[in-house]
């Protein structure tokens, strides 16, 4: 929905439009992605490391949250961050399911026999809880968004994108138990499968769409770092160890 016309207030802006990183960020992505490559034995990149390597590329602040939604800040926006690991055929994925916190209706709500209930109205819970927070974000921040790291199989190809972080309207969905015992949401309009929620842990899951106008990066992949080449560099030797006593 298009935000209304205003005539006596300066309308605020976010520091960047969505998706049009800055122009230093795919250079500072890559030289943080080869310097793991690089001293890594085994190379990983998991979510605190990719808040903080987001942070550093756009010169926001790295604040982990307890909330989640705003790990990451610059001026009036915050930003979530998620990493996904892909198949084969990064270049080709559609969508990626985003693990978006624990929705637990029993605690907010004081439901019991969670499968035994309509299970719109339990999805309409889950939502609500979901809202809330996002709310609780919107009350500091203008902007708020996520900002997702598709990760290829051997961490030499990428897929990065942002979306809004937005609240769900519950009448717009329609939820149903599927073989599993999980929870599912469904568009109304479309059929879209939209949510997944689990009621043995309240992990609620949101299926994102990727942009057409995501970031989708290739990077070289340095050779390991010898150790005892590195503690060369560093002019290692005995002084750098006491034993106390």
């Amino acid at each position: 929905m298009a935000e209304p016309r205003l005539r006596t207030v300066n309308k605020a802006v976010p520091p960047y439009r969505l998706n049009e990183f800055p122009h230093s960020f795919i250079e500072k992505f890559a030289e943080d992605v080869v310097y793991m490559l690089a001293t890594k034995s085994a190379m990983s990149l998991e979510g605190n490391e990719w808040e903080q390597i987001f942070a550093n590329c756009i010169n926001a602040q790295w604040r982990p949250s307890n909330v989640g939604l705003d790990d990451v800040v610059l001026d009036n926006c915050c930003w979530s961050a998620k990493t996904v690991k892909s198949g084969s055929n990064i270049g080709e994925q559609k969508t990626v399911r985003l693990i978006s916190g624990r929705n637990s209706p029993t605690y907010s709500f004081g439901v019991d026999r969670i499968t035994e209930a309509d299970p719109n109205e339990i999805g309409r819970m889950v939502l609500d809880i979901w809202n809330e927070r996002v709310s609780g974000i919107r009350q500091y921040f203008k902007f708020a968004r996520t900002v997702v790291l598709v990760k290829g199989p051997d961490y030499s190809e990428y897929l990065i994108f942002e979306t809004e972080t937005v609240r769900y309207d519950a009448e717009l969905y329609r939820f149903s138990w599927n073989a599993r015992g999980n929870l599912e949401g469904y568009e109304k309009a479309t059929g879209v499968h939209r949510f997944t929620w689990q009621p043995h842990g309240s992990q609620f899951t949101i299926i994102e769409e990727i942009p057409t106008d995501r970031l989708h990066l290739k990077v070289r992949k340095p050779e390991k770092l010898d150790k005892a080449s590195t503690l060369r560099a560093l002019n290692f030797d005995s002084s750098w160890v006491i034993k106390v006593e």
